[in-house]
């Protein structure tokens, strides 16, 4: 029938071009040459393309530079009213800035809010000697960092992104994701890289985002733009909705407005098509007998409390086994492995989570099993 020679055809051009079987997330393709999506909680890499070729970052760089003062700032070792005074180097930066004097103060509040709204460079040199001494120093401590967090396609020259000489820092749209997901782990950043418009210096000095997503991309929640002639224009987006947020990273666009465009488009496919899924047992975990334990039983939990990053259109065929052992000997140590959660989409296993013991269970002393085969012996109950 004629219906069928037409469906058979398009099946054929399905299977020639790829498509009959591809993830929504194989056929995505956006304008820039480097890219990559991420969830934030789970770190699940939705989407990348060319993800871990070097580039220069520009002025990215400065997630980390607000990574490291986050952390400062974590372990009480800075103060947003701290006052930072301003070196003849800081005051001699050039590209974005504040035009930061010489011997000027101001509190480590608003060079967040320059370094973060304004990229300015001033400001992000004053904080890296502010906090290491020298400039030098702190970028040690970025790249040490940058070890730590796993980026290791990274070098920073300096605590800005601006060039030195004829050299760039380098980086790579994945090592700026994982970055930019150990920022936005701070609470605190936020309510610096959502602001839109602000001032510094008592109002005298006003400040714009570059982030053009904060004003018109709903759930927007940061994180950086940057540009030099050798990185283009680069841009890490973040945005939350529905207690989801996704990471989406641009490297080397053509034009401002593109790396937007492509930012935008790679969140909106995140939110479309993406959702967290609570992972927890069809039915309550039964106690687990004790061996000569000081408890009879100890209660097995799951490991953390993980949710699952999954495609919306899958939620629906998730399902999962339980399996743990029947009983274990004391003593028990509260996190000890005692069984799995197998979670499966179809038939295909999606995750495996430990399920482990809640709490220490000591083992019993020789005269407590005396007295506890006594009981049994004369009462037939333990």
């Amino acid at each position: 029938m004629k219906w069928k020679r037409i469906l058979a055809a398009l099946l054929l051009i399905a299977v020639l071009t790829g498509t009959a079987n591809a993830s929504p997330a194989e056929t995505l393709r956006v304008d820039v040459p480097f890219a990559i999506l991420m969830e934030k909680e789970t770190g699940t890499v939705i989407f990348e393309q060319d993800a871990d070729t070097q580039t220069a970052p520009a002025s990215i760089t400065k997630i980390m530079t607000t990574l490291l003062i986050m952390e400062e700032i974590e372990a009480g070792r800075l103060s947003l009213d701290d006052m930072v005074t301003g070196s003849a180097r800081a005051a001699s930066m050039g590209g974005s800035q504040v035009y930061l004097e010489e011997g000027e103060q101001m509190s480590v509040r608003d060079m967040l809010k320059a370094i973060i709204i304004s990229s300015a460079n001033d400001c992000s040199v004053a904080m890296a000697e502010h906090i290491a001494g020298t400039e030098e120093a702190f970028t040690a401590r970025m790249n040490e960092r940058a070890a730590e967090l796993g980026m290791t396609n990274t070098h920073f020259l300096n605590s800005t992104g601006l060039p030195e000489g004829d050299s760039e820092s380098l980086t790579t749209a994945r090592d700026v994701a994982l970055m930019s997901r150990a920022l936005i782990a701070h609470d605190l950043v936020k309510e610096f890289t959502t602001i839109w418009m602000d001032t510094v210096r008592g109002g005298e000095f006003g400040l714009n985002n570059t982030n053009r997503l904060i004003f018109y991309y709903e759930g927007a929640t940061g994180l950086k733009t940057g540009f030099t002639q050798t990185a283009m224009y680069c841009l890490a987006a973040t945005a939350e909705r529905d207690g989801v947020e996704f990471i989406a990273v641009v490297l080397h666009g053509a034009t401002s407005d593109g790396r937007f465009e492509a930012a935008k488009e790679l969140l909106n496919f995140a939110f479309a098509g993406y959702t967290l899924v609570n992972v927890q047992p069809a039915e309550v975990l039964r106690p687990l007998r004790v061996e000569l334990g000081a408890a009879d039983t100890v209660q097995p939990v799951l490991a953390g409390h993980p949710r699952l990053l999954m495609e919306k259109r899958a939620a629906p065929n998730v399902h999962q086994t339980v399996e743990m052992v029947e009983a274990v000997p004391a003593p028990v140590t509260a996190g000890q492995n005692l069984g799995t959660l197998t979670v499966y989409e179809g038939e295909t296993v999606i995750a495996v989570i430990p399920i482990v013991a809640g709490d220490d269970v000591e083992k019993l002393g020789t005269m407590q099993v005396f007295g506890k085969f006594l009981r049994l012996l004369f009462t037939g109950a333990l």
